[in-house]
């Protein structure tokens, strides 16, 4: 006894979605879905008419208690009910993908979204192909980045905007009518520099001090002035004895001199000293 042929090879069923425009497993699904709930009625069916006969039968027998029999006989029905509606559709899904979604792989069937194609391209102008589709996802990829970076820009631009405006308010009283008389004030001062710029410059002093004659500075002035009245408040007719020795003796300090001519004429003794000591080394 000769074995019998094997089938015919048949599309792959990855591609019969592409082909058919759905899942037949999903379909297939569908119908056994329906089924179960199809049982599911019926066995709810079924214990209603059971519970109306045994109510109907509790009537007439009164010591009759129905509920444990209609409850183990409702379990064993749904369960010989399943069992069948299982294998039976176990059944009937393996005969329809082997028979009605088994489409022969000889059969010339080009999928919708493959119309137009021409699949007789040389290997090379695949490569071509695949380069320049690697390429353009580059370019998308990059404009996708930049769209990021313009959108953070304007973001930005339209926080720095705020703040702009936010600045300008706080300065918009510099647009009061007071602050345009402050705007002739820049031409007034710089007619004042040029003026000033425009005088003769001043010309030194002609008068030159002789060597070795000091300037007498005006605390030394005050001191002279201070003596002279002094004396003046001695030799005065207004006061007692004991006011003409105390003045007296004031004259007499101020004539001494004051703490700044005694200061000058040290440092005029001091600077002697050093000139007389360097004159004695350039001897030696």
């Amino acid at each position: 006894m000769s074995a019998p042929p094997p089938p015919p090879p048949t599309v792959p069923s990855v591609l019969l979605p592409e082909l058919l425009g759905f899942i037949p497993q999903f379909l297939l699904d569908d119908i056994i879905n329906i089924a179960n709930d199809e049982a599911k009625q019926s066995v709810d069916a079924m214990e209603q008419f059971l519970q109306r006969w045994a109510d109907a039968r509790a009537e007439k027998t009164a010591e009759w208690d129905p509920t444990q029999e209609i409850e183990q006989g409702l379990v064993s029905f749904q369960t010989l009910l399943e069992s069948h509606v299982d294998v039976a559709f176990d059944f009937f899904e393996a005969w329809s993908m082997r028979n009605i979604f088994a489409i022969p792989a000889d059969l010339p069937i080009v999928a919708p979204h493959q119309a137009g194609f021409n699949l007789e391209h040389p290997p090379e102008k695949e490569a071509e192909l695949l380069v320049e589709i690697d390429e353009l996802r580059r370019k998308v990829h990059a404009q996708r980045k930049l769209k990021r970076l313009f959108t953070r820009a304007v973001r930005r631009s339209g926080k720095d905007l705020e703040r702009a405006r936010e600045r300008l308010d706080r300065l918009s009283f510099l647009r009061a009518p007071q602050m345009q008389a402050l705007l002739s004030l820049p031409g007034d001062f710089q007619t004042m520099f040029d003026t000033v710029a425009s005088l003769p410059p001043l010309a030194p002093s002609a008068a030159t001090l002789e060597p070795g004659v000091v300037p007498e500075p005006a605390s030394a002035l005050g001191d002279k002035q201070d003596r002279e009245k002094a004396k003046r408040e001695a030799g005065g007719s207004g006061f007692g004895e004991g006011s003409s020795a105390v003045g007296a003796a004031a004259a007499g300090a101020y004539e001494v001199g004051s703490a700044e001519d005694v200061k000058a004429l040290l440092e005029r003794v001091g600077g002697s000293s050093s000139s007389g000591s360097a004159d004695v080394m350039d001897t030696s």
